[in-house]
């Protein structure tokens, strides 16, 4: 029995680099901020931002609490970041 690939995201990648330049983090800041800079490295982020690899989905928790969204937001193709980033929360964590 084969394994089907398991569906991605199209967009995820680019709502990751689009929140972080909205936050103006480099990519080791972003690291800091995301709380995981003993975790990984910070080159993971831009595996992260190209698409080559997908983030745990702690590390989507992160960046959408800093961003101030719902991780819906970022998961869900077919809804776009907010224009101004961060946002402010629709709920509490």
């Amino acid at each position: 029995m084969g394994k089907r690939a398991r569906m991605r995201q199209e967009r995820l990648a680019e709502k990751l680099l689009q929140i972080r330049n909205a936050l103006g983090l480099s990519q080791s800041a972003m690291l800091r901020r995301l709380g995981f800079e003993e975790i990984l490295d910070y080159k993971r982020i831009s595996e992260y931002e190209i698409g080559r690899n997908e983030s745990p989905l702690a590390v989507l928790l992160e960046y959408a609490r800093g961003a101030g969204i719902c991780v819906d937001v970022l998961i869900d193709d077919e809804q776009n970041l907010p224009k101004k980033l961060p946002s402010r929360p629709k709920h509490e964590h």
